[in-house]
């Protein structure tokens, strides 16, 4: 049997005159050793922000075949500089019984003053993340304040141009002419009491002159947007009443420009159904739907509850997941006048621009949605041992992508300190860029982990399925969400779409 021993492990990104040598490490790490054999692990021109460093790779590997007693390092940043990579790191040392010491910061998980420092020092390390990430929140809310366009396509009817604000470099919106017409129509007709938000897609539907496709969402979008109106005193005072933060003074409202309306900051609501502590500003671009007629429709909204309804069926438990095979629309669930309850595509019911998902009975395909789940279940039990533990390099690679947009985000946030306009302008645009690139690698790795499900959820779901006829409406929407992500069906085919 192989006995373990302690190891040296080195990293310097690159060669410079203020930068400790790798040697030098090594001379350091020496002396914590007290003149036993040790294995060098040693990694040139690697950042320590992530753990895609070939030695290091090396060293796990041989601390998870028992081949390594302790790890030195000279300090605590030549092995990592990431919370989450450390945290996983010292998991895997726990776990093989390796020590961990830093030479020059004194910490050896042997002792436990050792293990107190080291925590400590993941508190002030994770401290220094939240504080980056709320540079990057206060930024971005700083923007907000002067009207930039937040990134992303421009609103329906406008197109974007270039602009200067404030002496900095950005996109600013201009209205598109053919766009911009039927925008105009959808404001003109929904403003007429009778009018519903189906009305205007089935009008839009049958007109024809336009390429894009609308339904109730999108054009409730539309009309709650205040990007299109001309902003005066009224349109101040209906912000005002709802509670909206608004950053212009009330003479800003001149009835020219348009507005943005931005998420405030500790704000639980979505913008789209509350006006509350909303962020609203006045934009730089002109808006084209007189301020009467914008707000017509926006009361028209408010007052309209069935503008809200998120789609939630109160009796079935497949509400939200179940989608038209043909155009994937959802399907919702209606009652017919005999009591039955059958499946209808939304698309097809907004504006017949879909021929629909054909006749549908909810019971019977919730029938076999929960056969569909219970044979899963008992196939995935199988496939993990029972663990539900599964390995996934796409979740290691979008956290490696993470760490370094997160670094770069860094470095720029350190340039705007005394930086002149061209250099200010370059740093805002790219942390914009960034940052959105951020928020997607965060929700994609929030998905993945969602996804993966431990023994406890394991046992939780199959404990629902093997009693379905006794559980809770709201625990067996629970089972579907955490099993499925949709399901494409129409009268001929029905296609699961898996989370597991």
């Amino acid at each position: 049997m192989i006995k373990a021993t302690p190891a040296i492990y080195g990293r310097q990104s690159i060669d410079r005159v203020d930068s400790i040598s790798i040697e030098s490490q090594i001379e350091f790490c020496q002396y914590e050793i007290k003149g036993e054999s040790y294995r060098e692990y040693l990694d040139k021109g690697f950042s320590g922000k992530n753990t895609d460093r070939p030695k290091f790779q090396e060293m796990m590997r041989d601390i998870e075949q028992g081949l390594i007693s302790k790890v030195v390092v000279y300090k605590l940043d030549r092995i990592s500089r990431s919370i989450i990579d450390f945290a996983r790191m010292m998991e895997i040392f726990g776990k093989h019984n390796v020590e961990f010491v830093s030479a020059t910061e004194k910490f050896d998980t042997s002792t436990p003053m050792g293990r107190a420092m080291l925590n400590i020092c993941i508190v002030f390390a994770q401290l220094e993340r939240e504080t980056i990430q709320q540079r990057v929140t206060d930024s971005y809310y700083a923007r907000c304040t002067k009207g930039f366009h937040m990134s992303g396509n421009p609103s329906y009817g406008f197109n974007l141009t270039p602009t200067i604000i404030s002496g900095i470099t950005a996109n600013m919106y201009e209205e598109d002419p053919e766009t911009a017409e039927r925008v105009k129509a959808m404001f003109n007709m929904f403003a007429e009491p009778p009018i519903s938000f189906g009305d205007v897609g089935r009008y839009l539907c049958e007109d024809g002159t336009g390429g894009k496709e609308f339904n109730r969402s999108s054009i409730g979008s539309i009309l709650k947007n205040p990007a299109y109106v001309q902003a005066d005193l009224d349109v101040y005072e209906f912000f005002k009443s709802q509670g909206t933060e608004i950053v212009n003074d009330v003479a800003d409202f001149t009835g020219t420009n348009g507005c943005f309306l931005f998420q405030g900051r500790d704000v639980a609501e979505r913008k789209e159904f509350s006006l509350k502590d909303q962020i609203l500003v006045i934009a730089p671009h002109k808006g084209f739907i007189p301020s009467e007629t914008w707000l017509t429709c926006r009361k028209k909204i408010l007052n309209n509850k069935v503008a809200f309804r998120r789609g939630s069926s109160a009796t079935t438990w497949s509400a939200g997941k179940l989608k038209c095979g043909r155009c994937g629309s959802a399907l919702s669930s209606t009652r017919s006048q005999n009591k039955v309850l059958y499946l209808r595509c939304r698309k097809r019911a907004d504006n017949k621009s879909c021929e629909g998902a054909g006749t549908l009975h909810t019971v019977e395909v919730e029938k076999v949605l929960y056969a569909e789940l219970y044979r899963k279940m008992e196939e995935f039990q199988t496939l993990t041992g029972g663990s539900g533990t599964k390995a996934n390099p796409k979740l290691t690679k979008l956290q490696m992508e993470l760490t370094q947009v997160e670094t770069e985000i860094e470095k720029l946030l350190d340039t705007l300190t005394g930086a002149n306009a061209v250099l200010m302008s370059y740093a805002n645009n790219r942390i914009e860029e960034l940052d959105s690139k951020r928020q997607t690698l965060i929700k994609a790795i929030s998905e993945i982990t969602s996804d993966s499900l431990n023994p406890a959820q394991i046992d939780k779901i199959s404990g629902y399925l093997n009693d379905w006829e006794n559980v809770e409406l709201e625990d067996q929407r629970t089972v579907l969400d955490e099993m499925v992500l949709k399901v494409n069906l129409t009268s001929e085919s029905f296609q699961i779409e898996w989370k597991i």
